[in-house]
């Protein structure tokens, strides 16, 4: 038995308009329209309810705009509107893998088809809300229409009022639910409109009245076509395209900015986004990466990567900021694009009487604090390199390791050599060739334990000599008090230090 088809089709009019605003809401309580083409012939594409409210509309040219008060001309963002179109991709994929995306010029409107999921998603009109609501949590307002033939579902969500915001057509109900509608929903060209309106015909109800055979006579093969989309009963092939998971956010400033507070605040927004697409597919936020566009061409990239993935909008923001403090941008922005890398949200379950654990997060907060004193080289973890000089090691970045451990490898305990820097002066009588007796820091120790000699001095490939001689003591003070220390003989100098002190 086939299923009976079902699309849900989300229509996002003004669509240049709302890709600003969700990302500048700074706009979001004054009227402005969105402007393409060069200087100065530039016009007026799209525009937010408040302007078209004060009498502006589309095709205006900037001076008819600069007429009227309070207007705010924006340059179209394709790098607004392309981050838009990935989060409402992501968001209808969510609902049904089967996602079509069609041209509408300056609307967005993509169709889902969303057969069988009722017992995931609940009958098609708490599907709509919950669409449309997944929509507003991404700062788009959309207009969300259910019905068995997606030609149907698109023309009833075209004249939709936005107070409505969903709708469901019941099956077999699509010729009444599309015949009050205006003939404009179908968008024809001037002249088929004419002649349309030259014989009285002015809602899809009166289209669908006309004889079929007369209407295909008098305008060809496209009168059939456009009687059935008044009638609700032209078919249509699904085309679903592939729905990539991007977190990713773009905005283009007009004005070139150069103060760091103004820039997290705009980054703050998109923060906002992507720990809300994040969370949509429970994810966290694993890295963020901000690529700055400067004013000149150049680019300015910074990337922050906390222990564990979170989405701590407050904690990111500290990160941030710690990090444009300490490598700000050469040159005035003109551009911002986020990027984040999505990680696992799991959690760990403790026990009843486990103690409290500290936030994940206030670890790399203050690693990042003491790196914009100390700088970045100089905060890690001490690791070996392999070689023999004295001074080999360098510092790796802190990472979060399992805390299980393999029964099957043995414990080793192993004592920690805490250096001085530089190697503090000390008096060593030796016998037969080996330290007997050690004055370090005024006190006089007696050497109980040697071990050694080892040189030391170079890399074996390298043209250094191999100039010093260590050796690991135990020591014994006049109280009984033991010393571990290392101490090196100097060959080139003819001296002993201690190069460090065994805890």
């Amino acid at each position: 038995m086939k299923m009976q088809e079902l699309y849900a089709c989300v229509l996002v009019r003004e669509f240049p308009a709302q890709a600003i605003v969700r990302l500048r809401p700074e706009f979001r309580e004054q009227a402005f329209v969105i402007l393409e083409g060069e200087p100065p012939l530039e016009t007026v594409l799209s525009l937010n309810t408040r302007a078209r409210l004060m009498g502006l509309r589309r095709g205006m040219t900037k001076v008819e705009v600069d007429t009227f008060e309070n207007v705010s001309c924006i340059p179209r963002s394709a790098a607004s509107e392309h981050s838009a179109r990935l989060a409402l991709m992501e968001c209808a994929s969510i609902f049904s893998p089967r996602v079509e995306v069609r041209d509408e010029g300056i609307a967005y409107l993509c169709c889902l088809d969303i057969a069988g999921t009722e017992a995931l998603f609940g009958p098609p009109a708490q599907l709509a809300k919950s669409l449309r609501s997944h929509c507003a949590l991404l700062g788009i307002s959309a207009q969300v229409v259910v019905s068995a033939n997606l030609h149907t579902a698109i023309l009833v969500a075209k004249a939709l009022p936005a107070s409505l915001g969903t709708s469901v057509v019941a099956v077999g109900e699509e010729t009444q639910a599309l015949a009050p509608l205006s003939l404009s929903v179908l968008e024809l060209p001037e002249a088929q409109a004419q002649t349309f309106s030259l014989w009285g015909i002015r809602t899809l109800g009166m289209l669908a009245a006309l004889p079929s055979s007369q209407l295909v006579a008098r305008i060809g093969q496209e009168g059939k076509r456009l009687q059935q989309l008044a009638t609700g009963t032209l078919p249509h092939l699904f085309q679903p395209v592939d729905a990539p998971f991007v977190l990713e956010e773009s905005v283009d400033i007009e004005h070139p900015l150069d103060n760091l507070e103004s820039l997290l605040f705009g980054i703050a927004v998109m923060l906002d986004h992507l720990i809300a697409r994040a969370s949509l597919r429970v994810y966290a936020l694993a890295s963020v990466a901000v690529e700055l566009s400067l004013e000149g061409g150049g680019v300015h990239r910074r990337k922050v990567s906390p222990r564990v993935p979170t989405n701590d909008k407050h904690l990111w923001l500290k990160l941030l900021r710690l990090d444009l403090e300490a490598h700000s941008a050469p040159a005035a922005i003109v551009g911002v694009r986020v990027h984040a890398d999505p990680g696992s949200t799991s959690k760990v379950q403790l026990g009843l009487f486990s103690p409290q654990l500290p936030e994940l997060g206030r670890l790399d907060l203050t690693l990042a604090r003491i790196a914009a004193i100390v700088g970045e080289e100089n905060v890690g973890a001490a690791a070996l390199d392999d070689t023999h000089s004295d001074a080999g090691f360098h510092l790796e970045a802190f990472t979060v390791t399992s805390t299980s451990t393999d029964a099957s490898k043995p414990r080793v305990s192993r004592g920690c050599l805490r250096r001085f820097d530089p190697p503090a002066p000390a008096l060593i009588e030796t016998h037969r060739g080996r330290p007997a007796s050690l004055r370090f820091h005024g006190r006089q120790y007696q050497v109980s334990h040697t071990y050694g000699p080892w040189l030391l001095g170079g890399e074996w490939w390298s043209e250094r000599l191999w100039g010093q001689e260590q050796w690991d003591l135990v020591t014994r003070d006049e109280q009984g008090g033991l010393l571990f220390c290392s101490v090196l003989r100097d060959f080139v100098q003819q001296r002993w230090v201690v190069a460090g002190l065994y805890d």
